[in-house]
């Protein structure tokens, strides 16, 4: 009954009034995927940038633990005693941990890149899809 009336409504009015509502759902919904868009960039944005900052602190610990390797190949060279062996140890595991982040940053940067909306594309060409669909009715 709802739906018969509210039919009967839409045969009444006229072209002008019919356009007029097509143009403001269509600028609603260039601003809908517009914001989508928007929010889609901020999150892969946020993404680069972690990894970014994980991709240079495993620069700054790889730094670090070159500044220990050498001390323990100059331990190793003046004297032969143990405490290079310590210092070795210490290089060893420092790169390694450099060598961890440096994969979890690459993987963050992977995950935030291209740079596309990705979803807000996919969901324009589906509105465009039901807009045609609905003129070919």
């Amino acid at each position: 009954m709802v739906y018969d009336d509210r039919r009967e409504a839409l045969r009444q009015r006229s072209v002008a009034e019919l356009v007029n509502d097509l143009s403001a759902q269509t600028s609603r919904l260039v601003r809908n995927e517009l914001w989508l868009a928007r929010a889609e960039m901020q999150a892969k944005g946020k993404r680069f940038g972690l990894g970014a900052g994980m991709a240079g602190a495993a620069g700054v610990i790889a730094l670090f633990a070159t500044g220990v390797l050498i001390a323990a190949a100059v331990l190793a060279l003046a004297l032969v005693l143990p405490a290079w062996a310590a210092a070795l140890v210490v290089g060893v595991a420092l790169l390694l941990f450099a060598g961890g982040l440096a994969l979890l940053g690459r993987g963050q940067v992977r995950r935030g890149s291209p740079p596309v909306p990705r979803e807000a594309i996919e969901s324009v060409r589906s509105d465009i899809a039901a807009v045609r669909e609905k003129m070919r009715q």
